[in-house]
C-alpha cells in the first residue's frame, strides 16, 4: 500500500489545503493528513480543533485519515509506513523553504521522498494566516475555508 503523509499546522484548514488533499488522494492508496505540533508557532486553534475540522472536511474521501504528531516528521513517516511526504506550494517563496526541509528530511532518512504539489491557481494567494487576519477583522472568509467548518472558524476568530 502506498501511503503518503500530508503534514501541516492547518490553523485552520483552508480550501487550498483541501485541494491538495483531494488531488493527492487520487494518487496514493492512503493519505494521512497529519496536524503537526510546532513548538515555534502559537496556533489559534487547538490540535483537537484542527483535527476535528479536518475530519469533518475529509469525511467523504474514503482513503484519507486525519492524525496529529509532534517530533521529527521523518520519525512519524516511518511509524506510519509511509513512502512520501506531500507538500503544497503556492509560490517560489514556499519552494525555497520546503526545498530545504525536503533536503534535511532526506538527510535524516534517505528512504523518504517528498512530493511537491502546486496548488490550484485559484488558491495561490491563500494562507491560514490570511484567513485568520481577515476573519478577526470581520471580513468574509466564506470562499477561503470549507463550508463544513466555516461557522466554527468564524465564531472563534470573531471572539478572539
Amino acid at each position: 500500500m502506498n501511503i503518503a503523509i500530508y503534514p501541516g499546522s492547518f490553523d485552520p484548514v483552508t480550501n487550498g489545503h483541501l485541494d491538495i488533499i483531494k488531488r493527492s488522494s487520487k494518487i496514493f492508496d492512503k493519505v494521512i493528513v497529519a496536524v503537526a505540533r510546532n513548538p515555534n508557532k502559537t496556533p489559534m486553534f487547538t490540535i483537537q480543533e484542527r483535527v476535528n475540522f479536518l475530519e469533518r472536511v475529509v469525511k467523504s474521501i474514503p482513503n484519507v485519515e486525519v492524525d496529529h504528531f509532534e517530533g521529527l516528521l521523518v520519525d512519524y513517516v516511518k511509524e506510519k509506513n509511509a513512502i512520501v511526504i506531500i507538500k503544497g506550494l503556492r509560490a517560489i517563496s514556499d519552494f525555497e523553504y520546503e526545498f530545504q526541509m525536503a533536503l534535511m528530511n532526506r538527510k535524516l532518512d534517505k528512504s523518504i521522498e517528498t512530493l511537491f504539489m502546486m496548488t490550484s491557481y485559484k488558491y495561490s494567494y491563500l494562507s491560514s494566516s490570511m484567513v485568520k487576519e481577515i476573519g478577526k477583522l470581520g471580513g468574509c472568509i466564506g470562499e477561503l475555508v470549507p463550508a463544513e467548518i466555516l461557522e466554527d472558524v468564524q465564531t472563534k476568530l470573531i471572539n478572539v
